[in-house]
């Protein structure tokens, strides 16, 4: 059973048309999403809206995302967190507590971390024992992995690879795995990791086309690239160095 149910997209409330995301085809022209599997993931390129419909998913559903403070932009755009507003979600059985990943913010939460266990340092044993700016950053991500994914809840990640190794991947795939296995999280994940993408039993969205649409995994081109230039990295570095 998965925690969310459903989202659906309401263009009739969008702020405006002319600045991201509420400037992007595929939010108009989609219909609702089901997520019907335990683990979702979201690809496409860049800019195709993936992560921005992981984050207001997160907001909606009331799951901190701890982006720390503020810095002054040179433009700012003040639509960007908006798009949770125009949407709506529906729980199977009720809300469920959960946490929002993205690699770039972590460091905002481990700082907090150190912060509370100064308070209670009983908190740390949760993470392995030891303060989470202690480690690699690698190492940091997968104690944390460890440690949150083993309770019940909804969890979406942005891009969780960025920081990993390829062997670091393979671990957050054995703990996406047997989160899966033990049957109380779900997981809604943004990624280009094609190790990612072969979790067994996980459902693939693509945002590549006009409309959120399901994909198989030899149809991603995060598998197909990877595959291709393995099996003739010289063909694509000649294209890349261009004609002599």
């Amino acid at each position: 059973m998965v925690h969310l149910k459903k989202v659906a997209f309401h263009p009739e409330r969008y702020p405006t048309r002319e600045c991201y995301p509420f400037d992007l085809a595929i939010f108009r022209e989609s219909g609702p999403v089901s997520f019907d599997t335990r683990v979702t993931f979201f690809v496409g390129e860049n800019g195709t809206g993936k992560s921005t419909l992981l984050k207001a998913l997160a907001r909606k559903c009331r799951i901190a995302i701890w982006d720390g403070e503020g810095r002054t932009r040179f433009h700012r755009n003040p639509f960007e967190n908006e798009f949770h507003k125009a949407i709506d979600i529906i729980w199977n059985s009720g809300r469920v507590p959960g946490s929002f990943f993205a690699s770039e913010i972590f460091r905002n939460f481990a700082q907090l971390l150190d912060e509370w266990a100064s308070a209670d340092p009983g908190l740390l044993k949760y993470f392995g024992g030891e303060s989470l700016m202690s480690k690699s950053h690698g190492q940091s991500l997968l104690a944390f992995f460890e440690a949150r994914y083993r309770i019940r809840g909804l969890y979406f990640l942005d891009e969780p690879e960025t920081a990993l190794s390829p062997g670091s991947q393979l671990d957050l795939l054995r703990i996406l795995d047997a989160a899966v296995r033990a049957g109380q999280a779900q997981f809604i994940i943004a990624t280009h990791s094609p190790i990612l993408l072969a979790l067994p039993g996980a459902r693939i969205l693509s945002f590549d086309h006009s409309t959120i649409r399901e994909a198989a995994y030899i149809e991603t081109d995060h598998y197909r690239i990877y595959k291709d230039f393995m099996a003739d990295q010289q063909k694509y570095l000649r294209e890349i160095q261009g004609p002599r």
